[in-house]
Parts: structure tokens; C-alpha cells; sequence
């Protein structure tokens, strides 16, 4: 049965006398902690916090003085008292509250100060197990959730951020805290300790490799606020989950106005999708609305940029380009002749820099490595009334795994045409048929109910692509096809031999599977299996 409120008053203004702080991340405690001194508050505060504090030379006191009882067992055991939580927990206008204080010797705490041990960083660090374990904060989170549960008497601030506001409306307001200040900084204690239970729990369902944990929590940090979602009605934010993982969340911004929701949605795939080509060979990937518009390798960067840009330069304007190389001058002035939204890389030479400095609305990203497209995770879906969760699809075929299912065999060239359609085509949304010849794709079919369909309209981009460059053919003659699904009938075959392929990839495992096949061998085209579906939706 729910515990029943006694519906004391809220009241607006509480005067701040004693503040507990306690606090692993330092940054600002010694300017906000004088603030709080000059505003007559008295500080109390814990180990190393109180270290630092009286370094500074501020008077503080050990919370022992509240609690009576030493820190023990390396500062496990320091906070949870009813010293503490007493002070944190009671209701002022309660009677018996106000009793209980006084018979057991509680002192009233005003302010908590309170962050956490640095979990979500040392998971990102790969510390060992008995490390990670070790920094799950137990004490941290009991206080937050006292403070914030009992905030109509006490300010709970789990973040430096919010430090000059307090110290702020204690100014404005004669050494007193309104209630709006009290219920904002409650909620945003909740949300921390959310997210860093969601960060604890995460990792213990991954180092026992549970599939489908019981319960599932996800939590995040706010990197930024857009403008609107993928729609102008639509709000959106932004948030990290603290994953060790180079990409979108956790790249500089060098250059350029803030990312929209679809840059950034358009930005992660571009990234994850060149991530996927080892940087002895120079890549390029250039997205348009979460697909690729032209993928290609080269002999250098921009010689890659320009091969990604002739598979299909009109849906190439005012898309997303990854590198998986630092940017560099050649390329950088090559990127700069049509319209671009965002180049992101591992790095960028000053020279690249420079050179795009003077387009102020290109963005400039800068990750410090690719991504590892073998790294397990996992990827969150929205539907009505729950989450659809999932590993994310970190499966590489190699073409030794490939099996020969045809007459004729892929030559040396068709095989590596193949590896690279493949691995393309893993980043296509299905349906996804995806045209390459010589490393660089020069038809993509994305997104269409038909894989027949699919498939004619990449032969199609490739024909418009010739009309463009001035070419004799397009260049799905002599061309390698792959299939993100196998082909459930041969009619979807039979569309990319009409366009010219030589040599087919694709999962198999079609009840027709032997149709297709035949269809194959009677075109004397090669065709192999990889026995792995990339469904992309």
C-alpha cells in the first residue's frame, strides 16, 4: 500500500545554514564552496572533499561530527548513517520529526553537494572488473535520493553546472532557496541517479552476457538541445550514453552551427559505414538521409571523395561526408566545390581547416579514431508502449567465409568487389541492392518494398550517372551486385544481370534458393553465399 502524505506545507523560501558536501568530480567545489562560506553557510564534508576544501583554507567540518562514528572499511562506510539521513529526510513542520532530532541528536542539513564516483568513465577506461565494481557509488546515490525525495526542505546539486545558479538565487533571495530552484535541481538528481543505475546495470548484463535482462534501463547525458527533430513540430535532444565508442556523440565540433537531428542521424551512419574499411586504404562514404549516395576507395582521400561523388552527385549535394583518414588539404578543396552539411573524420590537417574556414556553415567533426564495426552493443527502437532492443549488427563476413553456390567462380577482382558491395550494403536500408566495380559503388537501390525495385532504380541512378560523367555505359556493366537479403525469386537476379553484373553476394537461404542459382548459371554469371543477412531498417 502507497504511504500516505501528511500534506505539510511546502514552504517557498528555505534558508541555507549547514550544506554536506561530498563530491568526486572537484572541478568548481573550492569557488563554490567560498560562496557558500561568505554566505554563512556552515560546511560540513567527507574525505577527500574535505581535503580539498581545507586546503583552501575554508573551515569545514568531518561528518563524523554528525554522524559519531568514524569513516571505516576504505570509505565504503561513511554516509550511511541516520546522521545523515536523518538530516536530509526529516520534515521540518512535522512534530514528531522535529522530536526525533532532537531525542537522537540530528542535525539539520540544507544543501547536498553531491556527485558521483566516476562509473561511466571508468567502464569507458576498460578498467578490469574488481575497478569498475568498485567505483558503483552506494553512499552518493542514497543521499541524492534523500535530498531530492525531502525537496521541499532540502537543495540537492549533483552538478558543477548548476553551482552559480545556487549561489545565485542564495544572493537574490537573502540566503534562502525557492521552492521552483529546489523541485528543478530534485528532478535533475532523479534523472542522474537514472542514468548512472542504467549505466551500472547495462554493464552487468553485459559482462554476463545477458541477452534480455528482466529489466532494461537506458540512460544518457544531454549533449545539446536541437532546434526540432526530423520535423519543425517536433522537439528533440540530444543525449550521450557514455559508450566508449568514436562516432557522432562524442566528436569535436571544429567548425560550424550546431547539428540538426537529421545531421546527426545522417552523421552516425556516414561514420559507421566508412569505419567498416580498414585506413590502409583510403575511404569515403557520402550519406543523404541515413543512406549512401556513393561509397568508394582510393589511392588517397580525395581520389576516394571524387569516385564516392560520380555514383550519384545530385543526391551527393547537401550531404554528409566520412572519411576514414584525416581530412587533408587535396581533399578538403575538392569536398568545398559543391554544397556540403558535414565532414567527419578521425583528424583534420590545419591546412584542411583552413581551407573549409570559409564555408561557415559546413560542419567540421573530428572523432580521434574510427569506429570498430566488430564492437557488440546494442540499438533502442521506439514502438507504442515499449522498446524494441537489440544487438547491434557488428557481423563481418570475410571472403574466406564466402561459399561458391555457381557454375563459375569470382575472379580475384569480382571477390574483392563483392567484400566491399557487402559490407556497403550492410548500411543500405532494405531493401538494399548496391552496384560496385573497382572499390566504389556506382549504383545503390535503397528502402524499397520490392528488392526487384531496388535493384531497377540503382541500375537506373547508374544509367543517370553516365548520362552526367559522359560515359558510353553506366557503369553496372561489368559490375558486382550485392544483396542485403537473399533474393526470394529470380526476377531480382535476373534485373541486376539485365544491368550488366558479373557476379552476385548475397545471404541465400530462399526456399527458391536453387531457382536463383540456376538463373545465375544459365547467365553465366558467378554468385556466392554468405549465409548472414544484413536487414537495415
Amino acid at each position: 500500500m502507497a504511504v500516505v502524505s501528511k500534506n505539510h506545507p511546502v514552504p517557498d523560501l528555505v534558508r541555507i545554514r549547514r550544506a554536506l558536501l561530498s563530491v568526486s568530480d572537484k572541478s568548481g567545489l573550492v569557488d563554490f564552496a567560498r560562496g557558500l562560506a561568505a554566505a554563512g553557510v556552515e560546511l560540513v564534508s567527507t574525505g577527500g572533499t574535505r581535503t580539498a576544501l581545507e586546503k583552501a583554507g575554508l573551515a569545514v567540518r568531518d561528518v563524523s561530527d554528525l554522524t559519531a562514528f568514524p569513516e571505516i572499511m576504505d570509505g565504503r562506510v561513511k554516509t550511511l548513517h541516520p546522521g545523515v539521513h536523518g538530516g536530509l529526510l526529516a520534515i521540518r513542520d512535522d512534530p514528531e520529526h522535529r522530536a526525533a532530532m532532537k531525542e537522537h541528536d540530528i542535525a539539520e542539513i540544507d544543501l547536498a553537494v553531491v556527485n558521483l564516483y566516476p562509473f561511466e568513465e571508468t567502464v569507458a577506461s576498460g578498467a578490469d572488473s574488481a575497478t569498475t565494481i568498485e567505483n558503483i557509488d552506494i553512499g552518493g546515490p542514497a543521499m541524492i535520493r534523500a535530498s531530492a525525495k525531502n525537496h521541499a526542505y532540502v537543495t540537492i546539486v549533483t552538478d558543477p553546472e548548476d553551482y552559480d545558479r545556487v549561489l545565485a538565487a542564495l544572493k537574490t533571495h537573502d540566503g534562502a532557496i525557492p521552492v521552483a530552484l529546489r523541485r528543478e535541481l530534485a528532478a535533475l538528481a532523479f534523472a542522474r541517479t537514472a542514468a548512472y543505475d542504467a549505466a551500472v546495470s547495462g554493464w552487468f548484463a553485459c559482462e554476463l552476457g545477458l541477452e534480455a535482462p528482466r529489466h532494461r534501463a537506458f540512460g544518457g547525458r544531454l549533449i545539446d538541445v536541437m532546434r526540432y527533430g526530423e520535423n519543425p513540430h517536433q522537439a528533440a535532444a540530444f543525449y550521450a550514453t557514455g559508450e566508449n565508442r568514436p562516432g557522432v556523440a562524442t566528436a569535436r565540433l571544429l567548425q560550424g552551427k550546431q547539428l540538426s537531428y537529421n545531421n546527426i542521424n545522417d552523421t552516425d551512419a556516414a561514420f559507421e559505414l566508412v569505419s567498416e574499411f580498414d585506413p590502409s586504404v583510403a575511404a569515403c562514404a557520402i550519406i543523404k538521409h541515413a543512406n549512401p549516395c556513393g561509397v568508394a576507395a582510393g589511392g588517397s582521400l580525395a581520389e576516394a571523395y571524387r569516385r564516392a561523388l560520380e555514383c550519384d552527385q545530385t543526391s551527393a549535394f547537401g550531404g554528409i561526408i566520412a572519411l576514414n583518414r584525416p581530412l587533408d588539404a587535396e581533399t578538403a578543396a575538392e569536398i568545398v566545390k559543391i554544397f556540403t552539411e558535414v565532414i567527419i573524420a578521425p583528424d583534420a590537417s590545419e591546412e584542411a581547416r583552413q581551407i573549409l574556414s570559409s564555408k561557415k556553415n559546413l560542419r567540421l567533426m573530428t572523432t580521434g579514431a574510427l569506429a570498430d564495426p566488430r564492437q557488440p552493443g546494442i540499438t533502442v527502437k521506439t514502438v507504442s508502449g515499449g522498446l524494441l532492443v537489440q544487438s547491434r549488427d557488428n557481423g563481418i563476413v570475410l571472403p574466406e567465409d564466402f561459399k561458391v553456390v555457381t557454375k563459375r567462380a569470382p575472379d580475384a577482382r569480382e571477390l574483392d568487389d563483392l567484400a566491399f558491395a557487402f559490407r556497403v550494403a550492410k548500411h543500405v536500408k532494405s531493401n538494399a541492392i548496391v552496384y560496385v566495380q573497382n572499390g566504389a559503388t556506382v549504383g545503390i537501390g535503397a528502402g524499397q518494398m520490392s528488392r526487384v525495385d531496388s535493384a531497377r532504380i540503382a541500375a537506373r541512378k547508374a544509367v543517370d550517372a553516365a548520362e552526367i560523367l559522359g560515359l558510353d555505359a553506366p557503369r553496372t556493366k561489368g559490375s558486382v551486385v550485392a544483396s542485403d537479403a537473399f533474393f526470394p525469386f529470380a526476377d531480382g537476379l535476373l534485373s541486376a544481370i539485365e544491368a550488366g553484373a558479373t557476379a552476385v553476394i548475397q545471404p541465400g537461404g530462399s526456399m527458391r534458393d536453387q531457382d536463383v542459382i540456376d538463373a545465375a548459371d544459365a547467365a553465366g554469371i558467378a554468385m556466392v553465399f554468405t549465409g548472414m543477412r544484413h536487414f537495415r531498417h
